[in-house]
């Protein structure tokens, strides 16, 4: 690989615009470790990114919380709701945390 420094500050020299003309006549190529995606494979692609686009919606629940419990979340400030999700998503990971609360 050659790696080629352009002060772009500075008028392009000659051998500058003749590079870049040879590199504008040459074909595209594509790249043989990583070819295009057939249209089959680009369908299988979207149908697993709608699945983990659905397993990452978030659900309208209603809990109910101590006076205290909600004057700590609250005060998290904004988006204090998104930042519950994730703790209590990180507590159920934990089977430590779960067994301590039961």
């Amino acid at each position: 690989m050659v790696r080629k420094e352009i002060d772009v500050n500075k008028p392009l020299t000659d051998a500058q615009i003749a590079m870049l003309q040879a590199l504008a006549d040459r074909p595209d190529e594509p790249d043989t470790d990583c070819p295009e995606l057939t249209e089959v494979q680009l369908s299988q692609f979207r149908r697993v990114a709608e699945q983990k686009r659905e397993e990452r919606r978030k659900q309208t629940v209603t809990l109910r919380l101590s006076p205290q419990a909600l004057k700590k979340a609250k005060s998290l400030g904004k988006g204090y709701t998104s930042v519950l999700s994730r703790i209590l998503e990180n507590a159920l990971d934990n089977p430590e945390i779960i067994h301590h609360n039961l």
